[in-house]
């Protein structure tokens, strides 16, 4: 019986040796065989469907293409990789090359992005891509750099409007006595504030949950936004007095980017301008289709006086007149033709 055990433990300790060496032996070729990709994952909290979603599908497939299959990304939605503080805490240590945010979030980073906002900084939708395209909006894009942050591109977040349970918002003073959704910006509740609103910071995963149990009275978003969220199941009231133009940007980690070849730079930053261009288009007819989607399941659209709206928040321009480098840029983006 111990012959045979030893025969038995000699027999499988053989095996192991050649199990172990093979395993070995495949790892090898695979890491020769992708040694010269390399894979960068892009985390954010859109699903699927969104407009932002499908650019960047889009951009992972012109920079494959760039490269000839050196650079892969990897587009994860629906917060797999984290919130979108965690993404960007993520990308500030190299743990994730790319991640999408809202402007507003980024004023903690680099102030002068708190101009988005602030309302009516632009005159119109040629207005707003003018100035992403200008010198001036790249600087702008590329300034949270010391944080370990560098933004690759704008994608059009249209306009926000606001959209309530009760009643819909025609002039300021709708607003009074009504707790409203802002995003986690303090410019934002300072917007909403000096506009007779009572500010409510909630993210964005929790809002559905908010509206339903009436722990706000309304929010305030874009049409898509407003459509693929479902909040039109709660709020029947939409009103778009389109107070701000808040866009999302594509951020990379410095610690990603600078470990770039000045080659896969350049095809990254190009991949991510014709992305941009791409979801201008999908972003036109998201809207489009959205505020028919909403008014199909009983949603009220008004469209009350900016003006209305734009007096009322003058106060809140003004206080920038204290902080010189906001206060230049206003300028600056108001000079743009």
């Amino acid at each position: 019986m111990v012959l045979i055990d030893k025969k038995y433990n000699c027999v499988l300790k053989r095996l192991l040796n050649i199990v172990f060496s093979t395993f070995i032996i495949l790892m090898m070729i695979s890491c020769d065989s992708d040694s010269s990709i390399k894979h960068l994952k892009i985390g954010h909290g859109l699903d699927r469907t969104h407009p932002v979603h499908l650019a960047m599908e889009f951009l992972a497939d012109r920079v494959y293409e760039k490269s000839s299959g050196k650079i892969e990304i990897t587009v994860y939605p629906s917060q797999q990789l984290g919130t979108e503080r965690e993404c960007l805490e993520l990308l500030q240590i190299g743990s994730l090359a790319m991640t999408k945010v809202s402007a507003s979030v980024l004023e903690g980073f680099a102030p002068n992005f708190k101009v988005f906002s602030l309302p009516y900084i632009f005159r119109s939708d040629e207005h707003k891509f003018t100035f992403f395209e200008s010198d001036l909006g790249l600087e702008l894009l590329r300034s949270p750099k010391e944080f370990w942050l560098r933004g690759l591109c704008y994608y059009d977040a249209g306009s926000r409007s606001f959209y309530t349970i009760n009643k819909p918002i025609l002039s300021p003073d709708d607003l009074t006595g009504l707790k409203i959704r802002t995003q986690e910006s303090p410019t934002s509740v300072k917007l909403v504030n000096s506009l007779g609103g009572s500010a409510t910071p909630i993210s964005w995963g929790e809002l559905y949950t908010a509206l339903q149990q009436g722990v706000v009275d309304g929010a305030e978003n874009n049409p898509p936004s407003f459509y693929l969220s479902r909040h039109y199941e709660v709020c029947k009231y939409y009103s778009l007095n389109e107070h701000t133009s808040v866009p999302d940007v594509l951020l990379i980690s410095t610690i990603i980017w600078d470990d770039l070849s000045g080659e896969e730079q350049k095809w990254l930053e190009d991949a991510a301008m014709e992305s941009y261009d791409y979801q201008k288009k999908l972003w036109q007819k998201a809207t489009v289709e959205a505020l028919e989607k909403v008014k199909e399941a009983g949603v009220e659209i008004y469209y009350p006086d900016k003006e209305l709206f734009a007096e009322k928040a003058e106060s809140l321009l003004l206080e920038f007149s204290n902080q010189p480098e906001v206060w230049k840029l206003i300028q600056k983006i108001d000079e743009i033709q």
